[in-house]
């Protein structure tokens, strides 16, 4: 059965409505400390990342410019930036982005000497795997030309 939380909180007495919405903050509360906590790590080991391959790491808190240095970490051209407006497109655009996106992971993942399992562990459990490629060992292989 589904309950709107509107007609709950309609029906419910004070302190019934009182509670229902101290637990419905309580639940969002902890949701976005969660949300921050993944934000604020993946940010930390895309830094490092950034640092590893010459980059500044500040650039990973601009928008647009660290999408632009991200995919010449992965030897990209410029021009990919708008390859995730993809995902626009109804249902297919959902899924070539989401190959675009294996795709880039999987040219970073070798510009840093990983193979295919650091690929899929970048695309699946980025803020772990970001700390994993910044902390860890690995060096930047920058020699390879970029394509376009």
């Amino acid at each position: 059965m589904n309950i709107p939380v509107a007609f709950l909180l309609a029906q419910a007495s004070g302190n019934e409505a009182a509670s229902l919405s101290a637990g419905l903050i309580a639940f969002f509360a902890a949701f976005a400390l969660v949300f921050i906590a993944i934000a604020v790590v993946t940010l930390i080991g895309m830094w490092k990342v950034f640092t590893k391959a010459g980059h500044p790491g500040w650039a990973v808190l601009i928008p647009i410019y660290n999408l632009i240095l991200l995919l010449r970490i992965a030897g990209l051209a410029w021009y990919w930036v708008f390859t995730p407006l993809i995902v626009l497109i109804p249902f297919l655009g959902a899924i070539a982005y989401l190959v675009w996106v294996v795709w880039v992971h999987h040219r970073i993942s070798t510009r840093f000497g990983q193979g295919v399992g650091f690929t899929i562990g970048l695309t699946l459990l980025s803020p772990i795997f970001w700390l994993i490629l910044g902390f860890g060992s690995s060096k930047y292989l920058a020699e390879q030309p970029a394509q376009a």
